[in-house]
């Protein structure tokens, strides 16, 4: 079952989005090396960038992750 922010994390991935999930000491935060499409750029500052912290965290934390090993 999926639940709000796994949507707009898939929702923004679908649109071709290339941020990444960088965790480090549980802080999350994004790190792209490719721009994002002009879709995906506007999704994100329109449904995740304007979200609280904790749940814009919560989005991230279901982007693909550059820590995984």
């Amino acid at each position: 079952m999926m639940n709000s922010a796994q949507e707009l994390a898939e929702e923004y991935l679908r649109l071709g989005g290339k941020r990444l999930l960088v965790m480090d000491d549980n802080i999350l935060s994004t790190n792209s090396w490719e721009a994002d499409p002009l879709e995906a750029e506007a999704f994100w500052k329109k449904e995740i960038e304007s979200l609280p912290p904790k749940r814009r965290s919560e989005v991230m934390s279901f982007l693909p992750s550059i820590n995984v090993t």
